[in-house]
């Protein structure tokens, strides 16, 4: 697994699929998810329709830098934030999305590639979106998938959902792998799969069990607050998908995503939760490979 230094002091583990001649795809995973969660069947897949496809761990997540220096106290954070101590919750957090999306572009430049398309999930999307938005000479095109705008009021979890997310999970592997099965909550109700579930949290946990990562990548998220003017403001072709089913970031998160990008196009899924089922990969590639020519 190549890994590459993106800005000083970090350093990102990264994997490619298919002729680097072809149109770079740049995929971008979300919140606490190695680039695991990017299948690499749904990354060869890709790949065969004509994309270079590029997928990633986030800082501080899978084989990436960590920033085990910089601890976070997160029922301090949360009061700091509830409280209106801004500058308190910034002082606790030592980066922000803006940081995480100058990785992506970093990387973009560790391997040479001038421009490319950025296709983000979840907290993904949030970074996708930052990318567009700071660099939008480096963004060909933009797909933001199951995310949304950073407005409170929009995209908002189900209390279930939250809960699910929020939770510790175990930290033996046998409970971990077990504690999956509560993420049902945001999958598609009609593909999701306990199997499938576990098996992404087996091999992440084999691969790097890193929890103290979730704080800080967490409050990047809180700390970066809403993108609707810079939304508003951008001018990188966009496509917008969102599963109808999803409690995690309600679908709203998307529509809002959309209705702000002068010109996105907006594809609603329904059938799909927080997740990509296997099931739906036509529907997402045929979509990509349509929006990335």
């Amino acid at each position: 697994m190549p890994i590459t230094e993106v800005a000083p002091g970090v350093s990102l583990a990264y994997e490619t699929f298919g002729d680097p001649a072809d149109p770079a795809v740049l995929l971008v995973m979300g919140f606490g998810a190695q680039m695991l969660g990017w299948h690499e069947d749904f990354c060869r897949a890709l790949a065969e329709r004509g994309r270079h496809v590029i997928r990633y761990d986030n800082r501080d997540c899978g084989l990436s830098t960590k920033f085990d220096g910089r601890p976070v106290d997160m029922a301090r954070f949360i009061g700091a934030v509830s409280s209106g101590d801004v500058a308190g919750a910034r002082a606790m957090i030592p980066y922000t999305l803006r940081d995480m999306a100058d990785d992506g572009i970093g990387l973009l430049d560790a391997l040479g590639i001038e421009r490319a398309h950025v296709v983000g999930a979840s907290m993904g999307g949030m970074i996708a979106q930052t990318m567009a938005a700071a660099r939008p000479e480096r963004v060909l095109s933009l797909t933001s998938m199951m995310s949304s705008t950073g407005e409170p009021e929009y995209g908002r979890s189900s209390p279930e959902a939250e809960a699910v997310l929020l939770r510790p999970k175990p930290s033996d592997r046998e409970g971990h792998v077990a504690a999956a099965e509560a993420e049902l909550v945001w999958a598609s109700k009609r593909y999701g799969d306990v199997a499938v579930l576990r098996d992404l949290a087996a091999r992440s946990y084999d691969r790097a069990y890193y929890p103290s990562g979730v704080g800080r990548q967490l409050g990047a998220i809180v700390l970066s607050g809403s993108r609707a003017d810079a939304l508003r403001a951008l001018r990188v072709p966009t496509l917008v998908i969102h599963g109808l089913d999803d409690t995690l970031i309600d679908p709203s998160g998307g529509e809002r995503t959309a209705a702000l990008v002068p010109g996105a196009t907006l594809l609603l899924l329904p059938d799909m939760g927080h997740d990509r089922p296997r099931e739906l990969w036509p529907d997402l590639i045929d979509a990509v490979v349509a929006h990335t020519r």
